[in-house]
């Protein structure tokens, strides 16, 4: 078992437990692990999103890298999915991404890429930290010549921007509408910047909300994890549709003309569809985890698409992919990824492709997603200590409780219970035909496990 990475990196509060001193050791020991086998001085690029700790842990970071002898290129405040991306276009040995995604400010954390611009396995992940804790980082010291320089890279993103450009413009050119708008809700993160110039460039009209970052208003009340305001805002405005990125900029979740939430699975489902109709969908399959909604499973055997599912987390997905030859796949929390494009989740990548369907297929957002009907969900978080995530699996009262919503449920609906990967939670998921009863239900098991382990 892992002592430091989860599922998404190392996660943990900035200066408090993600120290200055345990980034440097993480730098250290990934330099060493990632580009051991390397016959030249290794490069690794460093991109962050906007929180404050943002610039103490990419000091540490790039001290840690230096002191080992590998070059920095410095790309400051970038969605993920563009490091990811130049990581592969460059041809860097490894990135880092200095995020807590869709966490609040006072978190941050710590994401490895390889150089093909795909986050680290989990036994890389194991072997970066056997080196961290061995007493071997010591030795691990650069002298005289040998010693790594850093430099400033923010003009990078230039090429990001591009790589939209040669995906979109042509389409979006030919099929945009005077009476399309967008709103943009940036979630005061890693796009705020950017995503703003990638619209101009295609000429997309758009509103934006949540573009002024403090440091510690990322994700506060918008973004991804919070779609009331951008709601409202689409109401407001008579939108054709609206948008939300979360603190990285690796999720991308909407809401139509009419108020509702498209999500994950439904992006999913547009997208297989889409795809499919142009022979473009690998092997008639999309991928998504044990989290989708029992809805999209029913729309792919409606519509002739093989469903295949994962464990939690993108990377699961993304191995997936790449096992087999797919080329769609994600989550219901609105990673996808499009590996034709980008081996990451791309909130801006995702919002672009939905707008080009949009504009190509001359409907309403709403109008697009019947393809698929949801059944209703809910998801209630029990707080126990990180140590304590497991002992639910053994708890013979806990699992009594588990089994008799699992026969309650077994013939409209499902129960799925999982340890949270990046926090100090227990999910309890339940789905089924009726909000209210499930949420319900789903309260009061969340409410036991946090008695029995809290």
């Amino acid at each position: 078992m892992k002592k430091y990475f989860g599922t998404d990196g190392i996660r943990r509060i900035a200066n408090t437990e993600l120290t200055p001193t345990l980034v440097y050791r993480v730098a250290k020991a990934g330099a060493y692990v990632l580009s051991k086998h390397l016959d030249h001085t290794p490069t690794i690029l460093i991109g962050r999103d906007t929180r404050l700790s943002g610039t103490l842990i990419e000091s540490a970071m790039t001290a840690g890298f230096l002191s080992y002898g590998a070059n920095v290129k410095l790309l400051g405040v970038i969605p993920t999915p563009a490091v990811a991306y130049l990581t592969k276009k460059l041809k860097a040995d490894a990135s880092v991404v200095i995020s807590a995604s869709h966490n609040t400010y006072e978190f941050n954390g710590v994401k490895y890429f390889s150089n093909k611009g795909m986050k680290i396995s989990d036994e890389i992940e194991q072997e970066i930290e056997e080196v961290m804790d061995s007493g071997k980082i010591d030795e691990l010291t650069a002298i005289g010549d040998k010693i790594g320089v850093s430099e400033n890279r923010e003009d990078l993103i230039n090429e990001y921007v591009y790589f939209f450009r040669k995906i979109f413009e042509e389409s979006i050119e030919e099929n945009n509408r005077i009476d399309f708008v967008v709103g943009l809700d940036v979630a005061n993160g890693a796009t705020y910047k950017v995503a703003q110039d990638v619209f101009e460039k295609l000429g997309i009209q758009y509103k934006i909300i949540n573009n002024e970052p403090s440091g510690i208003n990322i994700n506060h009340d918008c973004g991804s994890t919070h779609l009331e305001h951008l709601k409202e805002f689409v109401l407001e405005n008579k939108l054709s549709l609206g948008i939300a990125y979360d603190g990285d900029g690796d999720r991308c979740l909407a809401i139509d003309e009419k108020g509702n939430e498209i999500d994950g699975d439904m992006i999913l489902s547009i997208f297989s569809k889409y795809l499919k109709e142009k022979g473009k969908l690998n092997k008639d399959t999309v991928v998504a985890t044990v989290m989708s909604n029992l809805g999209l499973k029913k729309y792919a055997k409606n519509n002739d698409v093989n469903f295949v599912e994962t464990k939690v987390g993108d990377r699961y997905v993304l191995e997936e992919l790449l096992k087999e030859g797919y080329n769609l796949g994600g989550e219901q929390s609105g990673h996808i990824i499009m590996l034709d494009y980008n081996p990451t989740g791309d909130g801006i990548l995702t919002s672009l492709m939905l707008i080009k369907i949009l504009l190509e297929k001359n409907v309403s957002a709403s109008k697009l997603c019947d393809i698929i009907t949801l059944y209703p969900q809910a998801l209630v978080n029990a707080k126990v200590k990180n140590e304590k995530k497991k002992e639910y699996e053994n708890d013979k009262e806990i699992q009594n409780e588990i089994k008799k919503l699992e026969d309650e449920f077994k013939d409209n609906g499902r129960v799925l219970i999982r340890p949270s990967g990046t926090e100090p939670l227990i999910r309890v998921m339940l789905e089924g035909e009726n909000q209210e009863y499930i949420e319900k239900k789903a309260k009061e098991l969340a409410e036991f496990i946090e008695k029995k382990l809290g």
